[in-house]
């Protein structure tokens, strides 16, 4: 089960091997879906749902600093998950990751 907000907590979502430069994956916990980003060796998570329609992130392109919706386009700010481009006007959820050695963490 996923904590509260007042209760964030540091939750494995993989090894550091498991997210390949540009290339999109999705995460699920208990209901809750994160996607995970490397741009340029830096890892980014984002809430996998675009703010404007029934779209997966993790189904999106990357270009440069931002996720490219695959429904209508709308660009997101992997840093802090702004609408940068309509249709979109509302941000999604960033997350702060950590690693641990080869471990990734996602705050919740």
């Amino acid at each position: 089960m996923i904590s509260s907000e007042a209760d964030t907590r540091w939750v494995r979502i993989g090894s550091d091997d498991d997210f390949a430069e540009d290339e999109p994956t999705r995460r699920s916990l208990g209901g809750l879906d994160i996607a995970v980003f490397r741009v340029d060796g830096k890892l980014y998570a984002l809430d996998d749902h675009c703010s404007h329609g029934d779209a997966s992130l993790s189904d999106g392109w990357v270009e440069g600093n931002c996720v490219e919706c695959p429904l209508h386009q709308a660009r997101f700010n992997l840093l802090t998950g702004e609408a940068e481009t309509g249709p979109a006007v509302d941000p999604v959820r960033s997350y702060k990751l950590r690693t641990d050695g080869t471990d990734v963490f996602v705050e919740i």
